[in-house]
């Protein structure tokens, strides 16, 4: 293992190349690169940023051998800068090329639309990578810097790799993608703005907007040295109206592009999950923590069963291939991956600690907003996971009424009181098993019927207030009511629903309160972190049972949630939840309908969670017509299992991709049944369920 001494020697032994992609087409302001800024164009700006770096041996530019660019090439000659020409449309190309020219070992990787590049953010971007052995190493990925503060490290290597294998035209286009999304061959890292809310400012240049602002900026900065982004912040501090000049702008708006312009790929490799799964196994049963991601629910052979990470609404495998994301992590990813005021939380509590001696205040914090907003909720308890909650809630309610029986609708999580009345029942005690009993949502006749059966033995009925349908007029209210007669509890189980029918829950949008709720999955935006809220007089009665765990206030989970519930009030997610997933919904229907498979394909629940069905065909199962129909729209970039788990971060480019996705998948599945043969080329190879848990009505 290296000294930092032997590093040093190490790092600066390799020749550090700064080259700009430069060229005069812009689309939306042709000409940007020589565009005027105090007396310089602004390539000049960038270069020289580039040349007062720390740890730069050379800087090049990288143009166009097209005749507009001719202008470039003239620039840099006059300027006695170094350049190279290659193609217009292959940057990733064009790059390769330069690295060659070059004889680079390392490259950054500049843009000549940021003129106030700052040198000191690029040396810490070059210093991250040497001394981490990355083969990638940005301030993008995912950005906290301003927009116009871009740099990208990567050696000459993995660039020359990308630029052989990369084949997507966005890859080639934008040079980096392939490498930022192939995380499980080439290493990364991310520099992390020190100051919070700098990704919200925009100093690049892409409009006339841009160009207003930027000089602006320009006239107000020194004129003898590349600027400090703390200098630049401070004159719109002191000027706040010239933030005004662009703030329409969108980041990234050419990448965006380029992926809604580009051809629906569905030839996607899962070599590596395939041989990982192997290597997994060995050590984790089904090579997974969790049922509902392992390989036993999407198709053999023909699914991701690995990822690397994730952004927003999307969701990367060890293949190196992108996906939108319906699963969402089995729905806590609310907000969406690597959430902004989510992963400032975590990180400024980090800075503080985890997990300590004693409670910390983020407890009551956390307590105190969610009896603010869940109308059930008196007093508050945390766990972990889903089970935790449930479970403490069933210890709870079979303590206040000193009874044992409990009557279950729905999926309440993995321990013996619930799971002893499924088929997954191996493990669990008879006399266990005995005391759960399941009922129909909406048959408040079938509850009646266990009431009586078992008169003055049920401590609560536990549901989810809703799942696959709608609750019917006045079902919840009754069963209350219906419940407390027969002196039981009523829990409701808003692991699910909780944060995302309303902030307050599904109690708060059909306006029935339980006894008790459980709410977990999106508190936390994936931290782990689950509570049991109540009714005080039967909350209290933790302070007798015994429900304790160590990790009951870990304080990043904690830090998490309060941010999530935070941002899910003043950003009104749940709204938008509604809004984004009753669109999906409704194209989703109409697509299947046009397709004339509606009486095999159905989707049933609610906006933010909506569930696939599936029913028998002639001439396939319902389980084979499912596991077509998946393994299509996981070839054509989509990740789902089961539902539609849409998430605030799903942009309106996301869900164009995923319905281009559901064309090509429907159209598969019709002509796969009009030919009768998917069962012939499936084999056996179809998702099994693991149990019935929600009947679709």
């Amino acid at each position: 293992m290296l000294t930092h001494d032997a590093k040093t020697v190490a790092i600066s032994d390799m020749k550090t190349v700064a080259i700009i992609q430069a060229r005069m087409g812009s689309t939306r302001l042709p000409g940007k690169v020589l565009a005027d800024l105090r007396g310089q164009p602004v390539l000049a700006w960038v270069v020289c940023a580039a040349q007062a770096t720390f740890g730069v041996d050379a800087v090049w530019v990288a143009t166009s051998v097209a005749a507009s660019d001719d202008a470039v090439a003239e620039w840099c000659k006059s300027n006695n800068v170094a350049a190279h020409r290659g193609s217009e449309a292959d940057v990733l190309d064009r790059y390769a090329g330069a690295v060659k020219a070059s004889g680079a070992d390392v490259v950054i990787r500049l843009t000549a639309d940021c003129p106030l590049l700052d040198p000191a953010v690029i040396a810490q971007t070059i210093r991250l990578r040497a001394v981490t052995g990355a083969d990638y190493a940005s301030n993008i990925d995912p950005a906290t810097w301003p927009d116009g503060l871009d740099c990208e490290v990567v050696t000459a290597e993995t660039l020359l790799a990308a630029a052989k294998e990369a084949t997507r035209a966005s890859d080639r286009e934008h040079v980096t993608p392939f490498v930022r999304n192939n995380r499980a061959r080439f290493s990364a890292e991310n520099l992390v703005a020190p100051l919070p809310g700098l990704a919200a400012e925009r100093w690049t240049l892409d409009t006339p907007e841009d160009l207003a602002l930027l000089e602006a900026l320009a006239g107000r900065l020194p004129g003898d040295r590349p600027p400090s982004y703390l200098e630049v912040l401070a004159i719109l501090d002191r000027e706040p109206q010239l933030r005004v000049l662009n703030k329409r702008e969108e980041r990234n708006a050419g990448f965006a592009l380029s992926l809604s312009t580009e051809k629906l790929d569905t030839s996607r490799r899962y070599d590596r999950s395939q041989h990982l799964i192997d290597r997994a196994e060995r050590v984790i049963p089904l090579g997974s923590q969790t049922f509902s991601k392992s390989k036993t629910q999407l198709p053999p052979g023909a699914a991701p069963l690995f990822v690397t990470h994730g952004d927003g609404g999307k969701v990367y495998d060890v293949d190196g291939n992108q996906y939108v994301d319906l699963v969402s992590a089995l729905l806590p990813n609310v907000l969406g991956y690597r959430d902004p005021d989510v992963d400032l939380a975590i990180r400024r509590q980090l800075n503080r600690g985890i997990s300590f001696s004693l409670p910390t205040t983020l407890e009551m914090e956390l307590a105190e907003r969610l009896t603010r907003h869940i109308p059930c909720a008196e007093m508050v308890r945390f766990g972990k996971n889903g089970t935790d909650a449930t479970s403490a809630a069933v210890r709870l309610a079979r303590a206040a009424t000193r009874r044992d029986r409990l009557i279950m609708l729905g999926y309440h999580g993995w321990q013996d009181w619930y799971i002893g009345a499924t088929t997954r029942n191996l493990g669990v005690p008879a006399a266990v098993s005995a005391l759960s009993h399941l009922a129909p949502y909406g048959d408040l006749n079938a509850v009646e019927a266990l009431l009586k059966k078992f008169p003055n033995e049920f401590a609560a009925l536990i549901l989810e207030p809703m799942n696959t349908a709608e609750p019917p007029a006045g079902y919840l209210q009754q069963l209350k009511d219906l419940v407390h007669r027969h002196g039981a509890l009523l829990i409701f189980d808003e692991i699910i629903t909780g944060f995302r029918w309303s902030i307050g829950g599904a109690q708060a949008r059909y306006g029935v309160n339980p006894d008790l709720a459980c709410f977990g999955k999106a508190m936390g935006n994936g931290m782990p972190i689950s509570a049991v809220v109540g009714r005080a007089d039967v909350m209290r009665l933790m302070e007798d049972i015994f429900f304790s765990g160590t990790f009951g206030g870990e304080a990043l989970s904690l830090a998490a949630a309060i941010a999530t519930i935070d941002k899910l009030e003043r950003e009104k997610v749940t709204d938008r939840l509604w809004a984004v997933g009753g669109e999906l919904m409704q194209q989703v229907r109409a697509r299947v309908a046009a397709a004339k498979l509606d009486d095999v394909v159905g989707l049933v629940g609610a906006a933010p969670w909506a569930i696939l069905t599936y029913k028998d065909h002639a001439t396939a199962s319902k389980e084979a017509v499912k596991t077509l129909l998946l393994r299509e729209l996981i070839a054509a970039g989509v990740l789902i299992n089961a539902s539609h788990n849409v998430c605030f971060a799903h942009s309106a480019g996301d869900i164009a991709h995923v319905l281009t996705a559901y064309d090509h998948a429907l159209g598969v599945l019709r002509e796969a049944l009009d030919r009768g043969d998917i069962e012939r080329r499936l084999g056996n190879q179809v998702i099994r369920p693991v149990f019935s848990v929600r009947a679709a009505s």
